[in-house]
Protein backbone atom coordinates (compact mmCIF):
# COMPACT_ATOMS: atom_id res chain seq x y z
CA UNK A 1 0.00 0.00 0.00
CA UNK A 2 2.29 2.53 0.83
CA UNK A 3 4.10 1.92 -2.64
CA UNK A 4 0.35 2.94 -4.21
CA UNK A 5 0.28 5.92 -2.20
CA UNK A 6 3.55 7.13 -3.07
CA UNK A 7 2.51 6.97 -6.84
CA UNK A 8 -0.53 8.67 -5.98
CA UNK A 9 1.60 11.64 -4.97
CA UNK A 10 2.51 11.71 -8.72
CA UNK A 11 -0.62 10.53 -10.82
CA UNK A 12 -3.19 11.10 -8.91
CA UNK A 13 -5.56 8.37 -6.40
CA UNK A 14 -7.47 6.76 -9.79
CA UNK A 15 -4.73 6.09 -11.49
CA UNK A 16 -2.53 4.82 -8.93
CA UNK A 17 -5.55 2.76 -7.45
CA UNK A 18 -6.04 0.83 -11.07
CA UNK A 19 -2.16 0.32 -11.37
CA UNK A 20 -1.79 -1.75 -8.16
CA UNK A 21 -5.50 -3.38 -8.23
CA UNK A 22 -6.71 -1.80 -5.27
CA UNK A 23 -10.04 -0.13 -4.43
CA UNK A 24 -9.91 3.64 -4.14
CA UNK A 25 -11.60 3.78 -0.54
CA UNK A 26 -8.81 1.62 0.48
CA UNK A 27 -6.09 4.16 -0.42
CA UNK A 28 -8.42 7.30 0.91
CA UNK A 29 -9.02 5.42 4.35
CA UNK A 30 -4.91 4.65 4.82
CA UNK A 31 -3.90 8.27 3.80
CA UNK A 32 -6.35 9.65 6.13
CA UNK A 33 -4.86 10.58 9.26
CA UNK A 34 -6.25 8.62 12.84
CA UNK A 35 -8.08 10.91 15.21
CA UNK A 36 -7.15 12.95 17.46
CA UNK A 37 -8.69 11.67 20.21
CA UNK A 38 -10.86 8.32 20.85
CA UNK A 39 -14.48 7.75 19.11
CA UNK A 40 -17.28 8.34 22.05
CA UNK A 41 -18.28 4.76 23.02
CA UNK A 42 -21.75 4.36 21.70
CA UNK A 43 -23.99 4.42 24.68
CA UNK A 44 -26.27 1.89 25.92
CA UNK A 45 -30.19 2.07 24.83
CA UNK A 46 -32.67 2.57 27.64
CA UNK A 47 -34.18 -0.40 26.90
CA UNK A 48 -31.71 -2.53 27.51
CA UNK A 49 -31.27 -5.08 30.38
CA UNK A 50 -28.79 -3.95 32.49
CA UNK A 51 -25.48 -5.73 33.61
CA UNK A 52 -27.49 -7.19 36.79
CA UNK A 53 -30.34 -8.66 34.49
CA UNK A 54 -27.84 -9.95 31.85
CA UNK A 55 -25.90 -12.10 34.57
CA UNK A 56 -29.52 -13.35 36.16
CA UNK A 57 -30.58 -14.55 32.54
CA UNK A 58 -27.18 -16.20 32.50
CA UNK A 59 -27.71 -17.88 35.42
CA UNK A 60 -31.07 -19.18 34.48
CA UNK A 61 -29.55 -20.64 31.14
CA UNK A 62 -26.71 -22.19 33.61
CA UNK A 63 -29.25 -24.02 35.63
CA UNK A 64 -29.60 -27.53 35.75
CA UNK A 65 -33.21 -26.93 34.26
CA UNK A 66 -31.72 -25.57 31.53
CA UNK A 67 -28.49 -26.18 30.85
CA UNK A 68 -29.72 -28.13 27.52
CA UNK A 69 -32.26 -26.13 26.68
CA UNK A 70 -32.43 -23.97 23.74
CA UNK A 71 -33.26 -20.68 24.59
CA UNK A 72 -36.41 -20.66 22.74
CA UNK A 73 -37.50 -23.76 24.56
CA UNK A 74 -36.27 -21.74 27.90
CA UNK A 75 -38.36 -19.04 26.62
CA UNK A 76 -41.51 -21.08 26.68
CA UNK A 77 -41.48 -22.75 29.84
CA UNK A 78 -40.57 -19.24 31.79
CA UNK A 79 -43.54 -18.43 29.98
CA UNK A 80 -45.63 -21.05 30.94
CA UNK A 81 -43.76 -20.30 35.01
CA UNK A 82 -45.26 -17.04 34.50
CA UNK A 83 -41.67 -15.95 34.74
CA UNK A 84 -40.73 -13.14 31.63
CA UNK A 85 -37.01 -11.91 31.81
CA UNK A 86 -36.44 -11.15 27.93
CA UNK A 87 -37.21 -12.33 24.81
CA UNK A 88 -35.03 -15.93 23.21
CA UNK A 89 -33.30 -13.60 21.12
CA UNK A 90 -32.24 -11.60 23.92
CA UNK A 91 -30.96 -14.83 25.41
CA UNK A 92 -28.88 -15.38 22.24
CA UNK A 93 -27.28 -12.46 22.39
CA UNK A 94 -26.45 -12.83 26.35
CA UNK A 95 -24.66 -16.11 25.35
CA UNK A 96 -23.23 -14.55 22.20
CA UNK A 97 -21.47 -12.50 24.33
CA UNK A 98 -20.30 -15.00 27.07
CA UNK A 99 -19.21 -16.99 23.78
CA UNK A 100 -21.59 -19.59 24.48
CA UNK A 101 -23.45 -19.68 21.45
CA UNK A 102 -22.86 -23.25 20.26
CA UNK A 103 -24.71 -26.97 20.39
CA UNK A 104 -25.57 -27.26 23.83
CA UNK A 105 -28.23 -30.09 24.21
CA UNK A 106 -26.84 -33.78 25.09
CA UNK A 107 -26.71 -35.57 22.47
CA UNK A 108 -24.23 -38.16 20.30
CA UNK A 109 -20.84 -36.71 19.33
CA UNK A 110 -19.64 -39.54 16.64
CA UNK A 111 -15.60 -39.80 17.23
CA UNK A 112 -13.23 -38.77 14.61
CA UNK A 113 -12.07 -41.32 13.02
CA UNK A 114 -8.58 -41.60 11.83
CA UNK A 115 -7.56 -42.53 7.67
CA UNK A 116 -5.96 -45.52 8.10
CA UNK A 117 -2.70 -45.43 5.88
CA UNK A 118 -1.26 -49.14 5.29
CA UNK A 119 1.85 -49.59 3.37
CA UNK A 120 3.03 -53.45 1.87
CA UNK A 121 6.67 -53.70 0.16
CA UNK A 122 5.88 -57.21 -0.69
CA UNK A 123 3.15 -60.07 -0.88
CA UNK A 124 1.12 -61.35 2.38
CA UNK A 125 1.84 -58.13 4.14
CA UNK A 126 -1.60 -56.75 3.53
CA UNK A 127 -4.80 -58.11 2.62
CA UNK A 128 -7.96 -56.04 1.80
CA UNK A 129 -10.91 -58.12 1.64
CA UNK A 130 -14.94 -57.18 0.61
CA UNK A 131 -18.38 -58.54 0.13
CA UNK A 132 -20.18 -57.60 -3.38
CA UNK A 133 -23.80 -59.15 -4.36
CA UNK A 134 -24.59 -60.65 -7.28
CA UNK A 135 -27.87 -60.70 -8.61
CA UNK A 136 -30.33 -64.36 -8.64
CA UNK A 137 -32.46 -65.44 -11.12
CA UNK A 138 -35.19 -63.34 -9.70
CA UNK A 139 -35.49 -59.51 -8.00
CA UNK A 140 -34.38 -59.26 -4.72
CA UNK A 141 -32.58 -62.73 -4.92
CA UNK A 142 -28.57 -62.08 -4.28
CA UNK A 143 -26.05 -64.22 -4.03
CA UNK A 144 -22.62 -62.70 -1.81
CA UNK A 145 -19.11 -63.31 -3.48
CA UNK A 146 -16.04 -62.72 -0.43
CA UNK A 147 -13.24 -61.77 -1.88
CA UNK A 148 -10.13 -61.46 -0.11
CA UNK A 149 -7.03 -59.71 -1.98
CA UNK A 150 -3.46 -59.22 -1.15
CA UNK A 151 -3.08 -55.21 -2.35
CA UNK A 152 0.82 -55.64 -2.88
CA UNK A 153 0.24 -58.17 -6.05
CA UNK A 154 -3.47 -57.85 -6.01
CA UNK A 155 -3.40 -61.49 -6.10
CA UNK A 156 -6.68 -62.89 -4.52
CA UNK A 157 -5.66 -64.92 -1.95
CA UNK A 158 -9.19 -66.53 -1.44
CA UNK A 159 -13.04 -66.34 -2.31
CA UNK A 160 -16.04 -67.59 -1.34
CA UNK A 161 -19.59 -67.38 -3.06
CA UNK A 162 -22.30 -67.90 -0.60
CA UNK A 163 -26.02 -67.24 -0.27
CA UNK A 164 -25.95 -65.20 2.56
CA UNK A 165 -23.20 -62.20 4.55
CA UNK A 166 -22.52 -64.35 7.29
CA UNK A 167 -18.91 -63.57 9.68
CA UNK A 168 -19.25 -67.19 10.47
CA UNK A 169 -18.73 -67.57 6.64
CA UNK A 170 -15.78 -65.06 6.76
CA UNK A 171 -13.96 -66.45 9.73
CA UNK A 172 -14.08 -70.00 7.85
CA UNK A 173 -12.43 -68.02 4.50
CA UNK A 174 -10.39 -66.19 6.08
CA UNK A 175 -8.64 -68.90 7.79
CA UNK A 176 -8.57 -71.33 5.31
CA UNK A 177 -6.95 -68.47 2.83
CA UNK A 178 -3.99 -68.01 5.94
CA UNK A 179 -3.54 -71.80 6.19
CA UNK A 180 -2.83 -71.86 2.69
CA UNK A 181 -0.57 -68.36 2.44
CA UNK A 182 1.17 -69.47 5.52
CA UNK A 183 0.57 -66.38 7.28
CA UNK A 184 2.66 -66.11 10.23
CA UNK A 185 1.83 -64.37 13.68
CA UNK A 186 2.68 -60.57 13.48
CA UNK A 187 3.22 -60.92 9.73
CA UNK A 188 -0.02 -59.77 8.35
CA UNK A 189 -2.98 -56.63 8.03
CA UNK A 190 -6.10 -57.33 6.89
CA UNK A 191 -8.37 -54.14 6.06
CA UNK A 192 -11.83 -54.17 5.19
CA UNK A 193 -14.86 -51.55 5.16
CA UNK A 194 -17.68 -51.44 7.96
CA UNK A 195 -20.46 -53.76 7.05
CA UNK A 196 -21.60 -56.23 9.54
CA UNK A 197 -19.56 -59.15 8.79
CA UNK A 198 -16.27 -57.10 8.53
CA UNK A 199 -16.94 -55.71 12.38
CA UNK A 200 -18.39 -58.64 13.44
CA UNK A 201 -16.82 -59.51 17.29
CA UNK A 202 -16.20 -62.96 16.19
CA UNK A 203 -14.24 -62.26 13.53
CA UNK A 204 -12.01 -59.47 15.41
CA UNK A 205 -11.50 -62.51 17.81
CA UNK A 206 -10.17 -64.76 15.19
CA UNK A 207 -8.10 -62.25 13.50
CA UNK A 208 -6.48 -61.73 17.25
CA UNK A 209 -6.45 -65.70 17.91
CA UNK A 210 -4.17 -65.49 14.57
CA UNK A 211 -1.87 -63.17 15.54
CA UNK A 212 -3.52 -60.40 12.32
CA UNK A 213 -3.51 -56.98 12.69
CA UNK A 214 -7.61 -55.68 11.49
CA UNK A 215 -8.06 -51.88 10.25
CA UNK A 216 -11.31 -50.22 8.61
CA UNK A 217 -12.21 -47.48 6.25
CA UNK A 218 -13.99 -44.77 7.77
CA UNK A 219 -18.08 -44.31 7.45
CA UNK A 220 -19.01 -43.49 4.18
CA UNK A 221 -15.30 -43.67 2.46
CA UNK A 222 -15.47 -45.98 -0.26
CA UNK A 223 -11.58 -44.90 -1.20
CA UNK A 224 -10.49 -46.05 2.29
CA UNK A 225 -11.08 -49.95 0.09
CA UNK A 226 -9.66 -48.90 -3.03
CA UNK A 227 -8.01 -52.75 -4.03
CA UNK A 228 -11.32 -54.75 -3.58
CA UNK A 229 -13.32 -51.74 -5.48
CA UNK A 230 -11.41 -51.86 -8.16
CA UNK A 231 -10.79 -56.18 -8.45
CA UNK A 232 -15.24 -55.86 -7.74
CA UNK A 233 -15.40 -53.36 -11.33
CA UNK A 234 -12.54 -55.65 -13.16
CA UNK A 235 -15.36 -58.64 -12.01
CA UNK A 236 -18.26 -57.09 -13.17
CA UNK A 237 -17.43 -55.22 -16.25
CA UNK A 238 -15.77 -58.71 -17.74
CA UNK A 239 -17.35 -59.46 -21.00
CA UNK A 240 -18.34 -63.02 -20.17
CA UNK A 241 -20.30 -61.40 -16.69
CA UNK A 242 -24.00 -62.25 -16.63
CA UNK A 243 -26.91 -59.73 -15.92
CA UNK A 244 -28.02 -63.05 -13.66
CA UNK A 245 -26.70 -65.68 -12.20
CA UNK A 246 -29.62 -68.69 -12.46
CA UNK A 247 -28.08 -70.22 -8.86
CA UNK A 248 -25.40 -70.33 -6.58
CA UNK A 249 -23.66 -73.15 -7.81
CA UNK A 250 -24.11 -70.85 -11.05
CA UNK A 251 -22.17 -68.26 -9.39
CA UNK A 252 -19.90 -70.38 -7.94
CA UNK A 253 -19.40 -71.87 -11.79
CA UNK A 254 -18.72 -68.53 -13.17
CA UNK A 255 -16.11 -67.46 -10.59
CA UNK A 256 -13.92 -70.68 -10.63
CA UNK A 257 -13.56 -69.82 -13.52
CA UNK A 258 -13.17 -65.99 -13.11
CA UNK A 259 -10.29 -65.97 -10.63
CA UNK A 260 -7.84 -68.18 -12.36
CA UNK A 261 -7.97 -66.21 -15.41
CA UNK A 262 -7.79 -62.92 -13.02
CA UNK A 263 -4.77 -64.36 -11.03
CA UNK A 264 -3.02 -66.31 -13.70
CA UNK A 265 -3.78 -63.86 -17.07
CA UNK A 266 -4.96 -60.50 -16.49
CA UNK A 267 -2.55 -57.88 -17.09
CA UNK A 268 -2.44 -55.41 -14.48
CA UNK A 269 -1.96 -51.75 -15.43
CA UNK A 270 -0.65 -50.76 -12.26
CA UNK A 271 1.71 -53.79 -12.40
CA UNK A 272 3.58 -53.03 -14.71
CA UNK A 273 1.31 -54.95 -17.21
CA UNK A 274 2.20 -58.07 -15.35
CA UNK A 275 -0.67 -60.67 -14.14
CA UNK A 276 -0.88 -60.89 -9.70
CA UNK A 277 0.18 -63.91 -9.72
CA UNK A 278 3.67 -63.54 -11.18
CA UNK A 279 3.75 -60.82 -8.74
CA UNK A 280 2.68 -62.95 -5.62
CA UNK A 281 5.27 -65.47 -6.22
CA UNK A 282 8.35 -63.31 -7.02
CA UNK A 283 8.83 -64.45 -10.44
CA UNK A 284 8.76 -60.15 -11.87
CA UNK A 285 12.78 -60.34 -12.55
CA UNK A 286 12.89 -63.60 -15.27
CA UNK A 287 9.62 -62.03 -16.73
CA UNK A 288 11.14 -58.46 -17.00
CA UNK A 289 14.39 -59.78 -18.56
CA UNK A 290 12.57 -61.75 -20.91
CA UNK A 291 10.75 -58.74 -22.44
CA UNK A 292 13.94 -56.61 -21.70
CA UNK A 293 15.66 -59.17 -24.30
CA UNK A 294 12.36 -58.96 -27.02
CA UNK A 295 12.87 -55.23 -26.53
CA UNK A 296 16.41 -55.10 -27.14
CA UNK A 297 15.94 -57.11 -30.38
CA UNK A 298 13.57 -55.13 -31.32
CA UNK A 299 15.19 -51.76 -30.86
CA UNK A 300 18.40 -53.38 -32.95
CA UNK A 301 16.46 -54.24 -36.18
CA UNK A 302 14.19 -51.06 -36.28
CA UNK A 303 16.26 -48.46 -34.00
CA UNK A 304 14.36 -45.40 -36.20
CA UNK A 305 11.21 -46.55 -34.70
CA UNK A 306 12.29 -45.42 -31.18
CA UNK A 307 12.69 -42.10 -31.04
CA UNK A 308 13.67 -41.14 -27.60
CA UNK A 309 15.38 -44.08 -26.09
CA UNK A 310 15.60 -47.67 -26.12
CA UNK A 311 12.29 -49.31 -24.93
CA UNK A 312 12.41 -51.00 -21.06
CA UNK A 313 9.48 -52.99 -20.07
CA UNK A 314 7.34 -51.27 -17.69
CA UNK A 315 7.79 -52.46 -14.29
CA UNK A 316 6.20 -52.59 -10.94
CA UNK A 317 5.72 -50.47 -8.00
CA UNK A 318 7.96 -51.17 -5.13
CA UNK A 319 5.04 -50.43 -2.81
CA UNK A 320 1.62 -49.97 -2.90
CA UNK A 321 -0.22 -47.96 -0.32
CA UNK A 322 -3.91 -47.26 0.95
CA UNK A 323 -4.25 -43.85 1.83
CA UNK A 324 -0.20 -42.52 1.04
CA UNK A 325 0.73 -40.15 3.86
CA UNK A 326 0.64 -36.66 2.37
CA UNK A 327 3.96 -34.79 2.29
CA UNK A 328 4.15 -31.81 4.69
CA UNK A 329 3.69 -28.67 3.38
CA UNK A 330 6.98 -26.43 2.70
CA UNK A 331 7.05 -23.30 4.60
CA UNK A 332 8.09 -19.94 2.90
CA UNK A 333 10.59 -18.50 3.95
CA UNK A 334 10.09 -14.62 4.22
CA UNK A 335 12.90 -12.75 2.35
Amino acid sequence: MAAALDLAATVGMPRAADVFDVPRASLYRIRRPPPATPPTPRPAPPRALTATERAGVLDVLHSDRFADVAPKAVYATLLDDGVYLCSWRTMYRVLATAAEVRERRNQLRHPAYSKPELLATGPNQVWSWDITKLRGPVKWTYYYLYVILDIFSRYAVGWMVAPRESATLAERLITATCEKQGIQAGQLTVHADRGPAMTAKSVALLLADLGVTRTHSRPHVSDDNPYSEAQFKTLKYHPTFPERFGSVQDARSFCQGFFPWYNTEHRHDALGLLTPETVHYGRVDAILEQRRIVLAAAYAAHPERFVRKPPEPLAPPAAAWINPPTPAALTEVPQ
